[in-house]
């Protein structure tokens, strides 16, 4: 039986509640008491790569190794998918399939970025930062080679694998293309982001900002960079000239639990028109976050399962990945398909997923199977967004992909 929860009209604008939701607050009351793994707490150690077990595999079963033969000569086809491998070193290069429909893709190559990828980011230029334990890579995706690995200046502790590891996390550029943002976790700490510049490959600043900054995103005319903290409830917006900083909480279902608590804030997308943050709760509660005011308006949505990654089509379509329960009302991953006038369409998914990208032609999304929680799969699902009654496609890809970027 779905919940009932608790919202607002679209566009109603209000403070963030600190009351949650009773059937929200049991659930969350168990799970931080058993001090379960997964992205409720903060605890080092807790649910660490080497102690997942992944609960499906991708198609060809295992990693999804690269077959050579398939490497294209030359320069990487345009279309082509690059996912941070987080299970591994390495960033992988994908063939999505005729038409980017995933049927008959495959790996075609993979490229060492360092420790870890988490993040990452594609300028017009073909070049990826990539967010790893050790510092941010750079990679040339046309020529599929790494030409520099750039150390962070913020002391984020040993470098680890994990979910919990230190280093960068989510990963954002400039419009202009002249700064990359990485937001760094420093396990127990506030993290920090720090900012590259693209020309001299170089660490000019540093802004601190909450614990654990799942995303970082740029507002659409530059000036300011939002890093979403994970255990801090909260989104820090860091001005890109003076790196002054500013907090806003963002906890739909207040903070009760602290470390503990899974009702955080993971992915968020900035809407163009307006430049306001999208932050999806729990396939519940879409948080509007007016970065002017720190105002948040509360927005119904319907998928009830825990969610973390998120993207927009250019025409204002929201793509939200549903990773599955995490109490026992919660309902199967999937991805959500929000239309600008807010209606929905959830489509299911087989397996926890991470992240979603989308085509450029704004028809097809790839969901990675990465996860930075226990069940992992190493692939991405493609699903087809004109045709409701099309199968989503399973393809192999990488080593526990999370990131992920078209080309």
């Amino acid at each position: 039986m779905r919940r009932a929860a608790a919202v607002r009209p679209a566009g109603a604008r209000t403070a963030p509640t600190r009351r949650t939701a009773p059937v929200r607050r049991t659930a969350l009351g168990l799970l931080a008491a058993a001090l379960l793994a997964g992205c409720g707490t903060g605890a080092p150690g807790a649910a660490t790569e080497a102690s997942a077990t992944p609960a499906t595999t991708a198609p060809s079963g295992g990693t999804a190794a690269p077959d050579p033969s398939r490497s294209p000569a030359g320069r990487t086809p345009e279309g082509t998918l690059l996912v941070a491998d987080f299970g591994a070193d390495t960033v992988t290069f994908v063939d999505p399939g005729p038409d980017g429909s995933g049927r008959g893709g495959a790996p075609i190559a993979s490229v060492k970025a360092g420790t870890a990828p988490y993040g990452l980011v594609v300028g017009e230029d073909g070049r990826a930062w990539v967010a790893t334990a050790e510092g941010v890579a750079v990679v040339d995706t046309r020529q599929r080679t790494r030409l520099a690995l750039i150390p962070y200046a913020t002391e984020s502790g040993p470098v680890t694998t994990g979910e919990y590891r230190g280093g960068g996390m989510g990963i954002a550029m400039a419009p202009d293309g002249g700064h990359v943002y990485v937001g760094v976790n420093v396990p127990g700490r506030d993290g920090a982001v720090e900012v590259i510049d693209t020309a001299t490959r170089e660490v000019t600043g540093t802004a601190r900002v909450g614990m654990r900054p799942f995303d970082v995103d740029v507002s659409p005319d530059g000036r300011e960079v939002y890093a979403t903290d994970h255990d801090s409830f909260d989104v820090t917006a860091v001005d890109a000239d003076t790196l002054a900083t500013r907090r806003m909480e963002v906890a739909p279902y207040g903070t009760e639990g602290g470390l503990g608590s899974w009702l955080k804030p993971h992915y968020a997308v900035v809407r163009p028109s307006d430049g306001a943050l999208l932050l999806p709760f729990e396939g519940e509660r879409l948080a509007v976050l007016d970065p002017r005011t720190g105002r948040v308006a509360i927005e119904r949505m319907t998928a009830n399962t825990h969610q973390h990654g998120a993207a927009l089509t250019s025409d204002g379509t929201l793509l939200v990945v549903g990773t599955g329960p995490i109490g026992p009302d919660d309902e199967d991953p999937s991805l959500t398909v929000r239309a600008p006038d807010g209606t929905e369409r959830i489509v299911p998914l087989d397996g926890p997923h991470e992240d979603v990208a989308v085509s450029k032609d704004g028809r097809t999304a790839y969901v990675t199977g990465g996860f930075t929680r226990d069940g992992h799969w190493n692939g991405i699902t493609v699903v087809d967004l004109d045709d409701e009654k099309s199968e989503p496609v399973r393809l192999a890809a990488g080593n526990r992909p999370l990131g992920i970027s078209v080309l």
